[in-house]
Parts: structure tokens; sequence; C-alpha cells
């Protein structure tokens, strides 16, 4: 046996894996897992075990391993000296034809990374589920951690009791053993590591089956028992058919992997991932409480999106991460464009044009930006371009690329795609080569321009004559959208379509010199800033609220809040705008965007002097929406969890909130106080010193489950006091028995309020501590800490220093440190120039 005593480094290059890849032809791994230690709390280890099955060009490579120790290594029937750093375990004497048996311990997982283990504080019954993108599969069990090497995969999980065992196989056997039971599943068609995956526990099942013209698919939905009640199977299921029935038609290739649970899982860091035959999802997506019909398109949304994975990622996989758009981007759009084409949620991208473009655009203004065709050179750089580039800016240059070559032959090109590259690995080449074939089109400097650049232009609009400009020149199709007030509402008076090739184009239409407002882009096809001018503005400011189609709203409503961001227009100004038209907005993905867009704005962009008073206006607002808001609808929840934002920065309510939740006084009729919305309320009240401990320990013993568990460390974090911050600071940092969303939760907690009162002295510490913290911690925890404590200071002076003295620190940690440089440096220069925006 042989436990590393200085480890290796975990991180794999292009390079290296590019060299591995050419020496090995990889046929099948047999895994081997022996879980029944998992229910005693005292074990934090697993015993694991693979057989390798493999040719080689090359007498030497190696097998990665992260885990306590490595027990024994079998090549060819001999067994050798281990030889493993703690990350790779070395193999020599290879022949052209090897079997290399690997027997070892892993260790079970609190940071929702490898094999997470979570016992449930309801009933105390332990649940196992394996999270491994980009890397983690290696945690759990040794083999081949790159994308290109690819095997038929036979699992075999030896559990206690009788739970549930899943892998992404049918289960094929299972045969009583002592203490538990070995279950064996089918092997698998050839596919990537990162996407294989198994689950254990007392989880909840309901079944379900998929009837296509071509094939029959057993389905199932799971979550753990004790959220049994709240799991609206049915629904699920529902989505689930719809979505086969539409993707198997539109790639006119049958669902590839047999069967098709999908599970849902506690101590999540995802929204999902696409295991093929065991999807994963955040038990997020199982609503506790009321739920609005945003959260139930976007869970909609999500569940499209794993499953345009099962072909776009999953059946044709990118070689190395640099591709990571070619799975990513495709099912972020995917995910939106079924959602409308099933019917299922016809306005889907009314929430797209708010949210994921909304998240791009923050992601592509950054200096550490990319291009969507990304330069990932190793693993650590991979973990962290699962961003807004990769998904929701290449979905919406996808969006428009469908526009540009028509529907039809963008879904034959992806055909040909799939039916070129099946089970195998491909590059962007391949995907323009089909797309090309499909349509007839050049796509290479469409590719050059959308693809293979950064940032995004802005569309502003100039009046005498008319034209659009933008300050980087890009090739797209907008159309720019007319409006007059009549009788006290906005009023179409329809668009015109232009083609934008330079930085100013003239747009030529009769009635356009004498329109009130006038917006490009107003269908959302392109992926561009909109800037108002002047005179929209001022419609805008009167009739927002009176325009009816969604879409175009949710241009404006984004333009004015891109506008506030980069300073060019008032944080009063947007809070003017929403206070008078959020309470009339009908779309529930908006609304709740712009109250959080405005409760942003107070706690960044309102200067600190007028900061009380912005706060107190604020909550008085969203609680008169609330009141005023239609029992039992979308809107009242809304407002109501907008109040409990609000409260952090105001106690301006906190009277009439501890009454509701004391049952002292009745909450406004219809509105459903959940354990979900109480939360929000004792954080807030919490963060605005008006709970105490007692208070907050007598909410937990109303809510016992995980949720009510992880709420409490929060609400207990956030009290405004410096002895409870300074013991959440060390904690965050120091106490590694914090779960990952125990972490958050304690993150979330120092930083509520007006937290620079009581952390502002810790910023020498946080820039001692980041180095370290990314040596030692998972990438996934060194992230958390490092974004999430990140200084609010009043200057970059500490942030310029230490990145000066650390020129040679992790790509991935400057990376962070540098947006979070970024972030800082737009809060300090917009608030800065909020008193002469007021003056214009």
């Amino acid at each position: 046996m042989q436990t590393p005593q200085h480890p290796g480094d975990e991180n794999l290059s292009r390079e290296d894996a590019a060299a591995r890849a050419s020496v090995i032809t990889l046929d099948t791994i047999e895994v081997d897992l022996d879980v029944r230690s998992a229910i005693d709390a005292a074990r934090e280890d697993f015993v694991t075990q693979s057989v390798l099955r493999f040719g080689a060009t090359a007498t030497e490579t190696w097998v990665d391993f992260l885990g306590l120790s490595v027990d024994e290594v079998e090549v060819n029937g001999e067994v050798r000296e281990v030889e493993w750093d703690g990350a790779r375990i070395r193999l020599t004497g290879l022949a052209g034809s090897n079997v290399v048996r690997i027997r070892a311990r892993g260790r079970y997982s609190r940071s929702g990374e490898g094999l997470h283990r979570f016992t449930d504080p309801v009933d105390d019954a332990v649940y196992l589920y394996t999270q491994y993108e980009p890397a983690d599969s290696r945690r759990v069990y040794p083999c081949f951690e790159q994308p290109d090497l690819k095997a038929r995969w036979t699992f075999h999980v030896t559990a206690a009791g009788d739970d549930v065992v899943l892998s992404g196989g049918a289960e094929t056997s299972r045969e009583e053993v002592d203490g538990g039971v070995r279950v064996s599943f089918r092997a698998t068609p050839p596919l990537s590591s990162y996407v294989t995956a198994i689950a254990v526990g007392p989880y909840h099942r309901v079944d379900g089956v998929w009837r296509g013209e071509r094939q029959s698919v057993e389905l199932g939905v799971l979550c753990r028992a004790s959220l049994a009640e709240h799991l609206d199977g049915e629904e699920i299921l529902d989505i689930t058919r719809r979505g086969l029935d539409f993707f198997t038609t539109a790639f006119d290739q049958d669902y590839p992997w047999g069967k098709y649970d999908q599970i849902f899982v506690p101590e999540y860091n995802l929204g999902a991932m696409e295991n093929p035959g065991l999807v994963t999802f955040t038990e997020a997506y199982v609503f506790r409480g009321a739920a609005t019909a945003a959260q139930h398109e976007a869970r909609s949304n999500t569940i499209l999106h794993e499953m345009a994975h099962m072909w776009f990622g999953d059946l044709v996989t990118m070689r190395w991460w640099d591709d990571l758009w070619l799975k990513e981007s495709f099912a972020d759009f995917m995910g939106t464009h079924a959602n409308v084409a099933t019917g299922l949620f016809p306005d889907a991208w009314v929430t797209f044009a708010s949210r994921r473009k909304g998240w791009a655009y923050v992601q592509d203004q950054l200096p550490t930006t990319h291009p969507i065709v990304a330069d990932i050179p190793d693993l650590e750089a991979a973990k962290l371009n699962f961003d807004g580039i990769t998904y929701a800016k290449g979905a919406s240059v996808l969006k428009q690329l469908v526009g540009f070559v028509g529907e039809e032959a963008f879904f034959r090109g992806a055909q040909r795609y799939f039916a070129s590259h099946a089970y195998g690995n491909t590059t962007l080449e391949d995907l323009l080569e089909a797309l090309e074939d499909a349509s007839g089109r050049d796509l290479r400097s469409w590719s050059a321009a959308w693809l293979e650049t950064t940032g995004l232009p802005t569309l502003t609009v100039e009046r005498g004559p008319l034209a659009i400009t933008q300050d980087v020149a890009r090739p797209h199709a907008v159309r720019v959208g007319l409006w007059d007030p009549e009788a006290g509402r906005l009023v179409a008076r329809g668009d015109v379509a232009v083609d934008l090739f330079e930085e100013r184009t003239l747009v030529s239409a009769p009635v356009l010199p004498d329109t009130a407002l006038v917006v490009a882009n107003v269908d959302d096809r392109s992926y561009a800033k909109v800037r108002l001018d002047d005179r929209s503005l001022g419609a805008v400011r009167e009739g927002l609220s009176t325009m009816p189609d969604a879409v175009a709203r949710g241009v404006v409503w984004a333009a004015l809040w891109n506008a506030a961001r980069d300073g060019d227009l008032s944080a009063s100004a947007y809070l003017a705008i929403a206070t008078r038209h959020a309470p009339d907005e009908s779309h529930p993905a908006l609304l709740a965007d712009v109250l959080a867009h405005a409760a942003f704005a107070i706690r960044h962009y309102v200067p600190a002097g007028v900061r009380a008073s912005a706060a107190d206006a604020w909550l008085d607002t969203a609680w008169t929406a609330m009141d005023a808001a239609a029992p039992g609808s979308d809107a009242q929840l809304i407002w109501a969890r907008a109040v409990g934002v609000a409260a952090e920065l105001s106690n301006g309510c906190a009277d009439r909130m501890t009454a509701i939740l004391d049952g002292e006084a009745a909450p406004p009729e219809g509105l459903s106080l959940d354990p979900e919305l109480r939360w929000g309320w004792v954080f807030g009240l919490a963060a605005g010193g008006r709970l105490d401990a007692a208070k907050i320990e007598a909410e937990a013993t109303r809510d016992v489950t995980s949720s009510g568990r992880t709420a409490r460390l929060a609400a207990l974090a956030a009290r405004p006091e410096a002895s409870v911050r300074h013991d959440g600071w060390l904690a965050a940092w120091d106490d590694e028995t914090l779960t990952n969303d125990h972490l958050d939760a304690t993150i979330r907690g120092v930083r509520a309020g007006e937290s620079r009162l009581f952390i502002g002295g810790f910023d020498d510490d946080y820039f001692a501590r980041i180095l370290p913290v990314w040596r030692t911690r998972s990438i996934e925890i060194a992230a958390r800490l490092v974004r999430g404590l990140f200084p609010a200071a009043e200057d970059t002076a500490r942030v310029d220093a230490w990145l000066d003295a650390h020129p040679d620190a992790p790509g991935s940690l400057r990376r962070i440190v540098i947006e979070q440089r970024d972030h800082l440096e737009r809060d300090l220069r917009v608030r800065a120039a909020q008193s002469e925006l007021e003056q214009r």
C-alpha cells in the first residue's frame, strides 16, 4: 500500500493528455466499488477497484487517482510496486495489449466533488451520489481522466442494507453479500469518464416509460425519501417524454443510453449533470413550497438542457476542454428552444433574453473574458470555464446562427454531425463542416466573428438621420422596434430589419424620425447590449409596463440595467423606473430579475451616504407591491421574497414581518408562508439585527430538514455583531467539516447587510490566506472562498499589491482575483459617478 507524503500535482495539462491519448487505445474499464462503510459516520474511506483493458504503443503511461491510498497494482497478471504521487499511478513495462488491475481506497466527499456522502437530518438516512465534471471520477476510481479516452464501462457496486443502487446502465444482477448487496450493471457504450455515475441510498422513486416510434425507454424520477411528498414526478415525466419526442425526431437519432433516470440530490454544486442514464439535479428543483411559473420553466429548461447533452456531449464529445462549448452552448440553446418547440413554455425566450444573456453580458465585459472557442491549457482552467461565455453567449450566437442558416438546415447539419461522429470526439472544424454541408453556406467568417472573438457590441440609436451604431463592428441582422404613446400606452408602430456590418448603419423608414421609442435588437435575435437614446428613455420612464410584448420589455429592462451597471444611467433613475413599472410587470422571470437588479444597485451602486434611505424606500415599494398583488399570484410571491432581501439593509418593515412570522398578524391573503419564504424573511431580519439567536433556533425547530439546517447557519452568521462575523470568518476558512452548502451559508451570513462594518479589518487576512487555501483545498471549495470573501474595499490597492506580488500564482486563482477586482472597480467607478449622473 502507498499513501503519498507529498501529493503530486492534481492538474493535467492539454499537452500531457494529448501525449497519453497518442499512445493509448482504451477498450474497457470495469469498476468494483464497495461503499458499505458509508453508513458508518466515523469511516471516511471506501474500497475501489478498476480493471483497465487497453492497447499501448509505449511501454509507460499513468492512471489518474485521487484518494487515500493505492493498495495494489497488477499489470498483465504481475503485481508491481505501487508508484503513486497522490495524483498519478505510474505504469511501466506495458505490452501492446494490457490488462491493469488497481485496488485502492477513496475518500467520501463533503464538497460535492467525487462521491458525495450526505446524512439526512430528518431520518438519519445516508445518501451517496457522484459528480465528476470536469475531472473528479479519479476521486472515486482509477481511470484515464480525459474526455477523448472513452471506454465501455461496467460497474459493480456493493452497498449496505437494501438501498437503491443506481448507475448509468441498466441493472443486470444482484447478489446478497455480508451486510448488503452487490449490484452489477450493463456495460455502457463508449463513454468519457466524467459522465459516468453511481447513486446509493433509500431514494424515493416514481416510474414511467416513454414510447417513441422506434424504441421504448424506462424512466425514473428519484429524490430523498424525506422529500417524496414534494416531488411532482408526473410533471417531470411529462417534460421528459416531450423532450424525447422532440430530440429523437430533430436529431434523427434514437436515444442512445437505454434507461433514463433523473435523480435530485442534496448539496449539489451545479444545476444538473448529464450523466447518461442517470442525470443528477440539484434538490432546489424539488419545490418545498410555492413556486412561480418562472421556477417551473427553469426546471423544465434544465431537464431539456441535460437531455440535449445525451447527444451533444455524451454521444459526441469534445476532444479537449477548449471545445467545451460544443456541448454546453448547444445544450443551453436547446433547453430554451425545446421549451418553446414542445409547447411547455412558449415564451421561454423572454427568460433567456433577461437571465441567460444578462449572465453572458457580465462575463464578456470582464478582463478575463475569452472566445466561445477557448484556450484551455489544463484542468484548472477547464473548471473555471463553465461560465457565461461557454453557456449563455454560446447559446446566444447559436440562436443567431439558426436564424442565419435556417432552422431546417441547422438540424439537418446536427443530424449529419451525430451520424458521422457517434461515440467519438470532435473539434470546431467537425461541426462547421457538418453545418456547411447542410446549409450550403460558408460559416468560416461567421465563426471568426462570433466564436473566436471576445467582447460584445453595444448598439446605439442616433436620430436625424436615424442610424444604428455599434462600437465593435460585427456582422449581424437585427430588428429595430418602434413605439409611440397613445392614450397612456406605448403602441407598436412596427419594426424594421437592418443588416449591420459597419460601425454605423442608416435606417430607412418614413415613420422613424417622429417615433418616441426606438429599440434596436427588439426581438433579441442578436447578441449585443442596447442603449436607449434620451427620447426613448423618456418614453420608457412613462410607459415601459404598458408594452404588450414581453420580449421587447425584456430587451428594454436589460438595456436599462446595462446602462446602470455601466455608469450611463443613475442608480436612482433605475430604481425610480423599477418602482413605477415593476409592480405592473406581468412576466415572472422579468419581474424577479428586475427586483434582483434593484437590490444589487442599492448595495453596490448607491453611495453610502444615501444607501439607507434608498433601502428604506425600496423595502416600502416591495411591501406595497406585495400587498397589492393578486392573492396567490406569482407576483405576490416574488415581491414577498424581495421583502426579505430588502430587509437586510432596512428595518422599515421589521415589526410587521416579525408579527407575521410569530403568527400575531396574518400574511397577505393568498401568500403561502412556506419554509423557504420564512427563512428568507428570517435571514433579512437577522442581518438587520432584529432577530437574536434564540429566535433563529426557534425557527430551526419548525424546519428540521437539511434546507432548514443550512438556512439556520446562514441566519446565525448574519447577526450584525463583531464577534459573530469574526467567528463566521474563521469558520469559513478553517472549519473543514463544513459541507459545500454549509460553507456557502456561512459566507452568505458573513457578507450580509453592511458587512464592511464587521469584516473590513480582515482584508489583509484574506490576501494572506488565498494562496495557501488554493494549494490545500479542492478547487471547488477554494474558489468559493476566494470569490465569496473577496473584500468590498474602498479602493483596489490591496488586490493590486497581491497581484503584483504573485505573478506566478496559479492562473486559475489569478483569474478569480482579477475578476473580483474588476467587479470592485466597477462598483467604485459607478458609485462615484452617481452625483454627476443625477444632474443630467
